[in-house]
């Protein structure tokens, strides 16, 4: 019988010769995972035993991940903004920059103090954007949208798994048509829609292209596809000072802007990410 630190060292021995970067640390999230034991737990109970088959159970993760399926998905749980998001390879894996997506919308929130404020998240794959302002902005009333239904029941999930369940709504559109009539109108539109030229699909890493959803990469030709059919009709739904907020690739927001600016938005708006890239765009209204 082997105890927790024996096999969190062979699982870092596999790893590191399978070439994964942070073995150390998946090694721990794996077997965390399998054991159902937070960090401390997990150092704590090191010199413990492990239980049942826990052993067989860390192997099979350690071989999914071998094959270069994403951590994410290997554990069925990934973090954003501090929050625990259930995610399969239906849907888009959050990213770290999206975060600032997030953050842009809860800023522009957080400068009105008017209750009943209602938010759209489309395209909102696990539902992680509106289901951070549903958590910290209890005030608001957010509608997590996206025309996949794998994505939908995601986001169903990870609305109940976050408590959030009072104040968002689940509903099936789809970006690239109108919005659905009875909609309603919204004070913020935040999207971090499909934006990857289909010509670099391809050329994305291995545990990207080959694990997580084309139709949540694939943004048409130039990448800009989803702006393209969104900016124009999904604005119309915004009442008057609301805005919109999007997240784009490398070397696309002026063009996004420009987009926006034929709308008549107040003034449109870039955020960096920390690597200096314009990853946040926003068409702000006129408070």
């Amino acid at each position: 019988m082997k105890t927790y630190n024996d096999i969190y060292l062979a699982a870092r021995h596999e790893l590191k010769r399978a070439g994964v970067e942070a073995f150390d640390l998946e090694a721990r999230l794996i077997i965390s995972a399998v054991a159902g034991k937070s960090k401390e737990e997990f150092y704590r109970d090191l010199k413990l035993y492990a239980l049942g088959d826990t052993e067989e159970r860390v192997q099979e993760l350690i071989e999914r991940r071998k094959n270069d399926e994403p951590l994410a998905y290997v554990l069925g749980e990934w973090e954003f903004m501090g929050l625990p998001m259930k995610v399969d390879p239906g849907v888009l894996i959050p990213r770290p920059d999206t975060e600032l997506l997030a953050e842009k919308a809860l800023g522009i929130l957080r400068e009105s103090s008017e209750p009943g404020r209602r938010v759209l998240d489309m395209c909102c794959g696990t539902g992680c954007i509106g289901i951070s302002i549903a958590r910290m902005k209890r005030d608001c009333r957010v509608i997590l949208a996206d025309n996949s239904m794998k994505a939908l029941r995601i986001a169903r999930h990870n609305c109940l798994k976050n408590s959030v369940t009072q104040n968002t709504t689940v509903l099936e559109a789809d970006a690239m048509k109108d919005p659905p009539m009875l909609l309603g109108k919204f004070d913020l539109i935040v999207s971090n829609p499909p934006y990857v030229p289909s010509f670099e699909v391809l050329t994305l890493d291995n545990s990207v292209k080959d694990f997580e959803p084309v139709e949540a990469l694939d943004g048409g030709p130039d990448g800009l596809d989803f702006y393209r059919a969104m900016i124009p009709h999904w604005t119309d739904i915004l009442k008057p000072g609301g805005s919109i907020l999007f997240e784009c690739g490398e070397g696309q927001a002026e063009k996004i802007g420009r987009m926006l600016e034929k709308v008549k938005f107040e003034k449109v708006e870039y955020y960096e990410d920390p690597a200096g890239t314009k990853r946040v765009i926003a068409g702000l209204g006129k408070k």
